[in-house]
């Protein structure tokens, strides 16, 4: 297994952070931070997985699970360097 690193932007809530933040937690995103950057909501994982598309896969389930709505994934480029070069 590996860690990866990435962002899921998200829709706007009607809840406070804290709110949907223990939402996500409650649904099994304890490996989350979340934020809000320029008034836009966000979800950032740390995730250990097999695989980049496996780890994206499954923290989005959970966000769905929490009532939250991906609006798009974001990964660094630099890391998405590393990962292809541990590969």
């Amino acid at each position: 297994m590996r860690q990866f690193e990435f962002r899921f932007w998200l829709a706007d809530d009607a809840r406070d952070l804290d709110e949907w933040s223990h939402a996500l937690y409650e649904a099994g995103g304890d490996d989350s931070t979340c934020g809000l950057q320029a008034g836009w909501p966000y979800v950032w994982f740390s995730r250990e997985a097999v695989s980049l598309k496996e780890a994206i896969r499954l923290a989005r389930e959970q966000v769905q699970a929490a009532g939250l709505r991906v609006l798009r994934c974001e990964v660094d480029e630099e890391e998405m360097a590393a990962w292809a070069a541990k590969a």
